[in-house]
């Protein structure tokens, strides 16, 4: 599969195929580069709450803005907490998160929305990203996937709140962004006795293989594809990253590979009006 995620400048890599049908979608993943933080957070960290420099923050998000042809007082974030909450997003969050970490929608991890000129923003740094597109109904939506998020089936819980909003499962798309890869990601009994509650105790070679005893890779994006085929999202709706957010320290930020000490990215998806 050709990489869907397309480095278009060196602060952000957008989702090409997604872009190309509708061209009043902005939608991507930033990288650390082009920013103004220093040390740890060289350069474009995106989030307010790692002990940056607010100011250096508050710039970042501005040049990206500039790049994206988004005013910041359109864009919309979260305060993470690793849950399985979704919200739904209404003109009032504009602003939510921006530039004061304690103004952001409370304890949310998963956001969508029908209305057209908010940009839905969240941080990352390995976890993964998940984006959500109903063409049809003009519905938009991200998720923050980290182990927790996925074993507690968030990407689930996105697709349940839209088909309440009756929107079809076929005409749902997914793109599953860069993140930390089984290359780079053991994990323990602990995570892996959750995974297995969920697809199954035999190894799945894409998903998850022991490397010793009580240590498994594990490949998050793979398992966050595999859980949301079988809510019944369609093979060929599903879009995946081969970017490994550890491996690439070019270009990301990455929680374990800088052991906690680092930035953090921004994975964005916004409607416009069409003019």
């Amino acid at each position: 599969m050709t990489e869907p995620f397309k480095l278009e400048k060196e602060s952000y890599l957008s989702i090409i195929p997604w872009e190309n049908e509708n061209s009043t979608l902005t939608v991507g993943f930033s990288t650390k580069n082009g920013g103004f933080s220093q040390g740890y957070f060289s350069s474009l960290n995106l989030g307010l709450h790692v002990n940056d420099s607010d100011e250096d923050v508050k710039k970042n998000k501005e040049a990206l803005s500039t790049q994206l042809q988004w005013d910041t007082k359109d864009w919309v974030a979260c305060e993470q907490i690793h849950s399985n909450n979704i919200v739904k997003v209404h003109a009032q969050h504009k602003g939510s998160g921006l530039f004061n970490y304690s103004s952001s929608i409370k304890g949310t991890d998963g956001i969508y929305t029908k209305k057209k000129n908010i940009l839905l923003t969240l941080c990352y740094a390995d976890c993964v990203p998940i984006y959500f597109w109903s063409e049809p109904d003009e519905m938009i939506g991200v998720a923050h996937a980290g182990w927790k998020g996925t074993v507690n089936e968030i990407g689930k819980k996105m697709i349940e709140a839209w088909l309440e909003e009756g929107i079809k499962v076929e005409n749902i798309k997914v793109a599953i962004g860069p993140a930390i890869s089984s290359c780079c990601y053991v994990v323990n009994d602990y995570v892996m006795d959750k995974v297995k509650q969920l697809i199954g105790d035999k190894p799945v070679d894409s998903i998850w293989s022991e490397i010793e005893t009580g240590q498994y890779k594990l490949h998050l994006q793979r398992l966050n594809e595999a859980l949301l085929l079988q809510v019944g999202i369609k093979k060929e709706n599903i879009i995946v990253s081969s970017y490994c957010t550890s491996c690439n320290d070019d270009l990301f930020f990455s929680h374990r590979r800088d052991e906690g000490k680092t930035g953090r990215m921004l994975s964005f998806i916004g409607l416009k009006e069409e003019q």
